[in-house]
């Protein structure tokens, strides 16, 4: 159903549609507005057979979610940005015991200095623990992610966060197709869990191992996430089969196949480089984009073969790593490697704290990195 209505509550909307049996809830901004709507649709009678758990801290949030999922029930939560900093240890937790809890991450700059607005900073945080992680470019991307998200984490036991920017989506009022309960319901199977607590068969789980297993675990952790690669992709298919639009998947090429220029990116700044494609285009420009959808599990196979044919890549990336540079474009330029031909990579770091990413800056930018390429990290309208 069409809705001219607020990313968040789309967001909402969407969650209870997948049956949720236990919603964890604490507020930070830029996420409040998603649990808000949430415990707006259990009070009111709409999402029933869900308990709506109100806790003390973002730790007790996933902390709770952890032993929801653990007994059996569909759980989710949300946060952002210190938020996640705060429930970290849960965070590596979630993912070692492989619990299917879906989380959005309202994507916020971590401080000091304080700082509520939006880039990648917080979940670049947590990019090693373990979870899958799938960058939103739209709010009905980020409505489409959460429903594909509780099946992706279903179907291998293991945790996946949905990232969407915080204010640029989850406040942004907009017209998005919020579907019906039927359609969800047909897509998304009832849960049923690999492992259950009971208190009747008292069993221990996340028990101390030595280290003649421990990297096993993490291995088997990353063997589910490789498995993940081709999940996503059926998942996709599925979706657009089931629900007629092209949502989620590893990546998604913009006038990339004749491109000598190719630029990567993830999240909502797409929209804006594909207006600034748009216009270079027009001036014979041969530029593209290659947008990451999913970041944890990395595409890197399917990234390579996306910009093949490009004589250079630039990374526009909302996060740093000090001292190291662009962690999406540390990524890609592993990507890069053993590449026949191998284009050259420029990395540019922009948007962080929220500042803006207009077409002006990036018209620069792109033309800057053929004409005079620049060795590690540029940062954007550096002041």
């Amino acid at each position: 159903m069409l809705k001219q209505i607020e990313g968040s509550r789309a967001m909402a909307e969407a969650i209870a549609l997948c049956r949720p049996e236990v919603i964890c809830a604490y507020p930070i901004t830029p996420q409040t507005h998603i649990v808000e709507g949430l415990g707006e649709l259990v009070k009111d009678g709409e999402l029933t057979n869900c308990e709506f758990i109100n806790v003390e801290s973002e730790f007790a949030a996933l902390s709770v979610a952890i032993g929801a999922s653990a007994a059996g029930a569909r759980a989710y939560t949300a946060t952002a940005s210190q938020g996640l900093l705060f429930m970290a240890e849960a965070v590596y937790n979630a993912s070692g015991l492989g619990l299917p809890i879906v989380m959005t991450l309202g994507n916020r700059a971590i401080g000091a200095p304080i700082n509520i607005w939006n880039d990648h900073s917080d979940a670049m945080s947590m990019r090693d623990a373990g979870w899958m992680q799938v960058f939103a470019e739209t709010n009905q991307e980020a409505v489409d992610l959460h429903i594909q998200a509780f099946k992706l984490a279903e179907e291998l036991s293991m945790p996946v966060m949905v990232c969407v920017d915080g204010f640029i989506l989850t406040h942004a009022m907009e017209r998005i197709d919020v579907p019906e309960q039927a359609q969800v319901d047909a897509f998304l199977p009832p849960y049923d869990p690999v492992q259950v607590l009971d208190p009747a068969e008292p069993a221990s789980i996340g028990a101390m191992v030595g280290p003649e297993a421990f990297t096993e675990v993490r291995f088997l952790a990353h063997y589910k996430q490789t498995q993940a690669l081709r999940l996503i992709q059926t998942l996709a298919r599925d979706f657009k089969a089931a629900f007629g639009r092209e949502s989620g998947g590893l990546l998604r090429p913009y006038r990339s196949a004749d491109a000598e220029v190719v630029v990567v990116a993830m999240g909502s700044v797409c929209g804006t480089i594909k207006d600034t494609i748009d216009e270079m285009r027009d001036e014979g420009i041969r530029i593209g984009l290659v947008t990451i959808v999913s970041y944890r599990p990395f595409p890197t196979e399917e990234l390579r073969r996306a910009i093949a044919g490009a004589q250079d890549v630039i990374v526009v990336e909302k996060s740093i790593s000090p001292g190291l540079g662009g962690p999406l474009a540390n990524d890609v330029d592993m990507a890069l490697r053993n590449m026949p031909r191998a284009p050259h990579l420029h990395s540019a770091v922009a948007g962080l704290g929220g500042r803006a990413i207009t077409r002006p800056s990036l018209h620069r930018l792109f033309r800057q990195a053929t004409v005079q390429p620049w060795e590690g990290a540029h940062f954007l309208d550096l002041n």
